[in-house]
Formats: structure tokens, C-alpha cells, sequence
């Protein structure tokens, strides 16, 4: 066969794409994590779309285009959310490049009052936001003569934005520190000014991480629930119209259709962000030597860059100050008199109870919702060619299915009857007895609710590793999930901190999943706090709270310590695909 026939079966080969062939650990992988999937989200979600198409369901969805209400409800909802996300994306922004690229004393610092937010139950922070800035604010009227509402848009884009900001944080934190160096290093010795640099050079690198933290703060804040019942006055969404729905007229069809509803913007955006950050793909981590690090150094940009990350910090610690005083007071602003009572109350009886029980569910969720959102995150970039959307929209439908419509799922599916109080909403199903009620029900929430965080920032992070590293893994003979488990977890170690991070910090401060699977046996802690809240007694709410950020941070610190280990950012020259 002559050199011109064989060039040209080879240049036809080439043009094919190639197949990947799936090893056995890579199958069982993938079927296991699918069937997790369907288990956790999917069968529960079809209990909850039977409910939804029944009576008052239907009503509902005809009235989407019939009745003014509704259409408002349901911009109230895309607008908080998006409203959200953007603040929430540039807040993380903004910290995560001053502690990549400003060099400063207090950065360790700065780092762990970003991370605050995530521990503590999103209600508890707006208890604290009103008493600070409401109308009976300590600060807004009693020092400054003012009284403001905080009640609707602005308290719930001041609240919300301030919970859920560490998450892009994170995810953007954890990208920017894999840049490689020498990317600004070739870019300052071509002219070009830092400014021009980062819009040219590391802004398009970051778009993965802006896309993905824009997805997750927006359905994050859009599906919230606490929130809107907390601070959200009048300005109602889809996700507290369910609830009142459910809990206020117990019409369990409705509440179901409406946060049915709630998919759809979240569907959109997360076409959206597909689109938009899947445009190029950038990778900057390829195994060969990193550039030296610099830092800006022009002290005007400096004071620019520090103001927004020191004003949120400000921010936090005045929060946080706040709760843990409230804790040790008799009635904050009222008798700010110092006492033990509050801890007292809730290390008896059921408090402690529910302390112990919901930080053992916790600690058994974390790593499999870590694990979970990995693997998704590897077979997704990886090895899923055919319906890797498929599987990407199954592992995200945890987090974008709002809370209260996964916990009646959850008690449809697996218990035999739901609850409110004392009061039955759901008749009892035949069978007789819960199924999977209690402590397995709960840990399946934790774990279906925390993982879509680990698996986007798994994506982002794995979109900057060039492919030609596991092709020489594979090439050398190792199979599919040996290089996995070996080269590429250590290489998104970083996405891996953050998915378990949020994975405790989530499971251990969520409540609308789980508010109807909880029994006498499974008292929550999120469950006793919004108790008390809704009893005024605030000072046991803030205790709880304190008691809670000591734990979350105490699991946090052992989690850093066990999962980090030598940099993994060993070589970066990027590679921009079309």
C-alpha cells in the first residue's frame, strides 16, 4: 500500500471522533451514581407531579397565564434570584481575587469570615439583620433615630446575597488559585497594563466559575424558603407560596404546582449558563512548571480591591457579634441583661437530643454527598460522552427542586403519611408504618441536597485539567477509576474541599426539606431554632445558632486538615478550545 493511501486513511481516521470505552470500575461508577440519582430525586419527584396534576394542582397551572397574582409571584421569584446571584458572583468575586492577588495582613483572617455565612441557618441571620436594622433595630432606632423596613426585596437581597455569596466564593477561589502565574508574567512582558491583562488573560478563564456560582446562588436564592417567611413581608415568592399553601390551607395539589413551577426559570438559567460558559473550554492545569506569583501593588487599586471584601467582613462580624450576644441575653434590645438560661434550655431534654442526632446525620451524609458530587463531576467532563447533560441535569435537580416540594416528595415516597405539627395533610397511604422515615429519609436529603455543589465546582475545576493527562494515565494501563482516584482527585482536591464543606455546613443549617420527615425520634436542629424563633424567644434561637457555628466550624477545620495536602497547581499553560 503506497505512503499517499495510508496518509489519507489516516487523516479520514483522524477526523472520526474518538469512542471512550468505559472500564468496569468506570460502569459500576456511573450505574450506581445514576440509580442514586433516580432514588433521591427522580421517584420522588413523580410522587410529587401525581399530587400536582390532581384538583387544585391543575387549577393552578391554568392560572399561570390567567391570573395577574401568579405572573407576579412568579417574577418576584426570577427576580430575587437573579438579583441574588449577580451580588452574590461579585461579592465572591472580589474576595477571591484579593486573596489570590493582593498581598495584605489580616488575609487568613478575611478567608474565614467569608466562610462564616455557610454555618449558620439563613433565618437565624435575617433574626439578626432585623434586630440590628429593622424598624426597632438597635442601630436604625435607637442610635441612629430611623425607622426603616427591611421587610421584602432589600432584606431578602441583603440576607440572601450574605448566605450564599461564600459558595461562589469557593468555587471562584479555588480557580483562580490554579491560574497559572506565568499567563500574567507573558501578558506584562508584551505591555499590556494589569488591567488590560485580566480582562484579556483571566476573566475568560473564570468564566466556568462565574457561570457555575451564577447557577447554584440562583437557585439557591429562588428555591429558599426560611427566608422569605422570615423578611419576606408581602413580597412573595414561589417557593413561600408553596408553604402557605401546604401549611395554611393544607392543599398539598397547589403547594405542589407551585413550586412545580419554580423549575422552570432554574431550568432556563442553567441552559443559559451551558451556553455561555461551555463556549470555550479553558484549561490551565497540564503538568508542566507554574510561573512565579505577583501581587498588585499600586496602592489606590489596592484600597479599591480591599473596600468590598473589608465592608462585607464588617458586615459579617457585626452579624455574628450580634448573635452570639443575643445568646447570652435575657431579650436582646429589650434586656440585654447577661445570662446562662438560653444554653441551659437547649443542653436539656430534646435541645441536646437534637443536637447530638443532627450532627451524627450530618457527619454520615458529608462524605457521600462529597463523593457523590465528584464522581458526577468526572463522568460529566470525563467519560460520559452520550447524555452527559442527561446526567448533569439529574445530579443539579437536588438543589433545583425547591425544599419543601423535595420534603413532601421524600414523605409521598417513603413514609406512609405526612405531618404538619399534629395536623395530617396527606391521608395514610396502605402499607402501614413509615418505610424510610426518620434518620435514613434525613440522611438522603442531606446528602441529594448538598452534593449538586460539590459536582459544579468538580465541573469547573475539572474544565481547567487538560484531558492529556488522564490519556497518559490510560495509556500507562490504568483504568478509568484508578486515575481518578489517583491523578485527577488530587488535582480538584480544592472543588473537593469546597463540596464537602458545603455538604456539612448545608445539611447541618437546611430546614424545608426536611421539616416533614422529622419525627419525635429525629428531632433538627434548624427545626428547634425556627421554634423558637416563632415563639419570641430569641435568645434560645441564638444560642442554637452559636452552638451550631462551633460545630459547623470545628468539622470544617478537621475537613480542611484531612483533604488538603501538597499544591496540586504544578503546571498551567492554557489551552483555549473553541
Amino acid at each position: 500500500m503506497s505512503s499517499a493511501v495510508l496518509e489519507k486513511e489516516n487523516a479520514v481516521a483522524l477526523k472520526k471522533p474518538k469512542e471512550i470505552k468505559l472500564d468496569i470500575g468506570t460502569k459500576t461508577a456511573l450505574i450506581i451514581s445514576v440509580l442514586l440519582l433516580l432514588l433521591m430525586v427522580v421517584f420522588p419527584l413523580l410522587n410529587i407531579l401525581t399530587r400536582a396534576s390532581e384538583g387544585t394542582g391543575l387549577e393552578v397551572f391554568s392560572n399561570v397565564l390567567k391570573s395577574a397574582i401568579t405572573r407576579k409571584i412568579i417574577l418576584n421569584t426570577i427576580v430575587l434570584g437573579v438579583v441574588v446571584a449577580t451580588l452574590g458572583t461579585i461579592i465572591g468575586f472580589f474576595l477571591a481575587y484579593a486573596q489570590v492577588k493582593l498581598n495584605f495582613r489580616g488575609k487568613k483572617l478575611l478567608h474565614i469570615i467569608a466562610l462564616v455565612p455557610l454555618i449558620t441557618p439563613p433565618f437565624a441571620f435575617a433574626t439578626a439583620v432585623i434586630s440590628l436594622f429593622g424598624r426597632s433595630g438597635i442601630i436604625t432606632r435607637d442610635i441612629l433615630g430611623l425607622t426603616p423596613t427591611l421587610y421584602g426585596l432589600p432584606g431578602l437581597t441583603i440576607v440572601l446575597s450574605c448566605s450564599f455569596f461564600p459558595v461562589a466564593y469557593m468555587s471562584i477561589l479555588g480557580m483562580m488559585r490554579n491560574l497559572d502565574p506565568a499567563l500574567d508574567e507573558a501578558s506584562a512582558s508584551m505591555g499590556a497594563s494589569k488591567l488590560r491583562t485580566f480582562f484579556k488573560v483571566t476573566f475568560p478563564m473564570l468564566i466556568p466559575g462565574f457561570a457555575s456560582s451564577f447557577l447554584l446562588l440562583f437557585v439557591e436564592a429562588s428555591a429558599d424558603l426560611a427566608n422569605p417567611l422570615v423578611i419576606g413581608g408581602d413580597f412573595t415568592v414561589l417557593s413561600s407560596r408553596a408553604y402557605i399553601a401546604i401549611n395554611g390551607e393544607y392543599d398539598v395539589p397547589a403547594g405542589s404546582a407551585y413550586s412545580l413551577i419554580l423549575l422552570v426559570p432554574g431550568l432556563i438559567v442553567f441552559l443559559v449558563q451551558r451556553y455561555w460558559g461551555q463556549r470555550k473550554s479553558v484549561v490551565s492545569v497540564t503538568g508542566k512548571p507554574t510561573g512565579t506569583p505577583t501581587f498588585i501593588e499600586n496602592k489606590v487599586a489596592k484600597f479599591f480591591l480591599l473596600f468590598i471584601p473589608v465592608f462585607i467582613a464588617s458586615f459579617i462580624v457585626l452579624i455574628y457579634a450580634t448573635v452570639i450576644f443575643g445568646s447570652f441575653a435575657k431579650f436582646l434590645g429589650v434586656d440585654n441583661s447577661v445570662t446562662l438560661d438560653n444554653y441551659r434550655y437547649i443542653f436539656s431534654g430534646v435541645g441536646y437530643d437534637a443536637i447530638i442526632k443532627t450532627s451524627m446525620m450530618a457527619l454520615i451524609a458529608t462524605p457521600i454527598a462529597g463523593l457523590l458530587g465528584m464522581v458526577l463531576a468526572w463522568l460529566i467532563v470525563r467519560k460520559v460522552r452520550r447524555g452527559r447533560e442527561f446526567i448533569d441535569f439529574l445530579g443539579m435537580l437536588g438543589l433545583a427542586v425547591p425544599g419543601t416540594v423535595l420534603g413532601i416528595g421524600f414523605a409521598i415516597t417513603f413514609n406512609d403519611v405526612i405531618k404538619i405539627g399534629d395536623t395530617t395533610v396527606l391521608p395514610q397511604l396502605a402499607g402501614g408504618g413509615a418505610i424510610f422515615g426518620g434518620a435514613v429519609a434525613i440522611v438522603m436529603v442531606y446528602t441529594i441536597r448538598s452534593s449538586p455543589a460539590g459536582q459544579r465546582s468538580g465541573i469547573a475545576a475539572l474544565q481547567q485539567i487538560n484531558p492529556a493527562i488522564d490519556e497518559a494515565s490510560a495509556s500507562l494501563g490504568a483504568s478509568g477509576f484508578r486515575t481518578f482516584r489517583k491523578i485527577t482527585l488530587p488535582l480538584i482536591r480544592p472543588a473537593l474541599l469546597t463540596g464537602l464543606m458545603f455538604a456539612f455546613a448545608h445539611s447541618m443549617t437546611t430546614l424545608s426539606p426536611i421539616i416533614f420527615i422529622t419525627t419525635p425520634e429525629t428531632p433538627i436542629m434548624t427545626q428547634k431554632i425556627l421554634a423558637e424563633v416563632d415563639s419570641g424567644r430569641f435568645g434560645n434561637a441564638f444560642a442554637f445558632c452559636t452552638l451550631l457555628i462551633f460545630i459547623v466550624l470545628t468539622v470544617m477545620a478537621l475537613i480542611n486538615l484531612s483533604v488538603r495536602g501538597k499544591s496540586t497547581n504544578t503546571a498551567n499553560t492554557p489551552i483555549v478550545r473553541a
